[in-house]
């Protein structure tokens, strides 16, 4: 029997929620790598695995075989990475947190993904800074320069099966909650991260709805993780509205780079997501950290979080953030009030006293992709006000941009059938 018919028959088999071995899996992922399968199979399998779930097995099977059918990186001791499960715009935290770890001596090569079912990956921004399609022999030269790296994880053939289904599932606008188990930690091995920190927000607007779910995605990460040998945290957070302002590439990077140059109207909660996050990953490296380390930043700082927020402040995540732009080929001199988002705009304004007490995640992302995002890097929303914001008659409630008037007055349009908000 050839690959293709086992590849074949292992989708039937799962199809009618039996289980599959390695071998028929890795003939799937091989398949779909090389490019051999149309995007009706390539569905098929994705929904499958949607409707019916993976075994624990078939998890492992699924990551391992994504990680064998393409390239690896492999880097000497500690090897950093963080990662969200995605779902939230506007939580940019990637570009706050890989200089603050890189600026504290620890290698943190990351990995990023384009847009799934938000509008815009870490990657999608990024790339507004430097290039994120590096080869591997320039990640390794970046990494061993700067300690760091964002880059786009299918620019060089890393799990790149992975990114087939990407596309398949960014038209479905789904994404099961094994793939993106799968997705991630493939990531993770084929890069050689050895200590990872998972971000998992869930609410009634995300892509994990209930604590519930959250607590068994958390517990599949740690099981997986320990198969693979990496040290885990999953860090579960309630989340009901984005952690900062902006939505859409070009304003997710200017409230990035807010918070590294220390700007006073830096978006305050994403600055504290981003610590949080930075922290618990400093924590996990610290614990496999040589013991003079350990005792001299218990000494100074007394924990990871107390020393991220220092190399924050100090200037120190945005000294390596330069170094990591301009050793990706971008501009180093690049600052927040260079990034323009689209001239077109429209201002919503509150046409009475009220007060925002949901923000609908989904709509909000629905809305910044019909107004071009992430294609056009300068599409996106602006929020004036979030939850619990007084707000009074003639007040600024959210800016919609676009590069494009047409898409723009389809983004106006859009909001009869996707509110973004809900009002007391």
């Amino acid at each position: 029997m050839t690959e293709k018919e086992i590849a074949l028959n292992a989708i039937r088999k799962k199809l009618i929620g039996k289980n599959l071995t390695y071998k028929e899996i890795f003939a799937i992922m091989d398949e779909i790598s090389k490019n051999k399968m149309s995007d009706v199979l390539i569905t098929y399998f994705a929904a499958s695995g949607f409707s019916t779930g993976f075994t624990d097995d078939e998890i492992y099977y699924l990551t391992r075989a994504m990680v064998e059918t393409g390239e690896k990186l492999k880097f000497r001791g500690i090897v950093a990475d963080k990662h969200s499960i995605g779902g939230v715009p506007g939580t940019r935290t990637s570009l706050i947190i890989v200089p603050i770890v890189a600026a504290a001596g620890f290698k943190i090569p990351k990995s990023s993904s384009r847009a799934i079912t938000t509008p815009g990956g870490t990657a999608d921004d990024m790339e507004i800074l430097a290039p994120v399609t590096l080869t591997r022999r320039k990640i390794y030269s970046v990494v061993k320069k700067t300690n760091g790296c964002i880059v786009w994880g299918g620019s060089f053939n890393i799990a790149p099966a992975d990114d087939i289904i990407i596309k398949v599932e960014e038209s479905l606008r789904f994404e099961s909650y094994d793939k993106i188990l799968v997705s991630i930690m493939a990531k993770k091995v084929a890069f050689g991260s050895t200590h990872v920190v998972i971000d998992l927000p869930y609410g009634k607007y995300v892509k994990v709805h209930r604590l519930s779910d959250a607590k068994v995605l958390k517990r599949k990460f740690e099981k997986l993780a320990e198969r693979f040998n990496i040290k885990i945290e999953v860090l579960i957070h309630k989340t009901d509205e984005p952690a900062g302002n902006g939505i859409g590439p070009a304003l997710e990077v200017i409230e990035a780079l807010k918070v590294l140059e220390r700007q006073e109207t830096r978006s305050l909660d994403l600055e504290a997501r981003s610590i949080n996050l930075a922290g618990s990953l400093i924590e996990l490296c610290l614990s496999d950290s040589p013991k003079t380390l350990q005792d001299s930043i218990r000494k100074n700082y007394k924990n990871g979080y107390n020393w991220a927020q220092n190399i924050l402040d100090e200037g120190l995540a945005l000294s390596k953030m330069k170094e990591i732009i301009k050793a990706q080929g971008g501009n180093p001199a690049i600052t927040s009030d260079k990034i323009k988002p689209g001239k077109y705009t429209f201002t919503y304004k509150s046409p009475k006293k009220t007060e925002i007490i949901n923000i609908i995640i989904s709509n909000l992302t629905s809305v910044t992709k019909i107004l071009g995002a992430p294609d056009h890097k300068g599409a996106g929303i602006y929020l004036h006000k979030k939850i619990g914001d007084e707000i009074v008659k003639g007040d600024k409630i959210c800016t919609f941009y676009a590069d494009s008037m047409y898409n723009l007055r389809e983004g106006k349009e859009s909001l009869a059938n996707f509110p973004l908000f809900e009002f007391k």
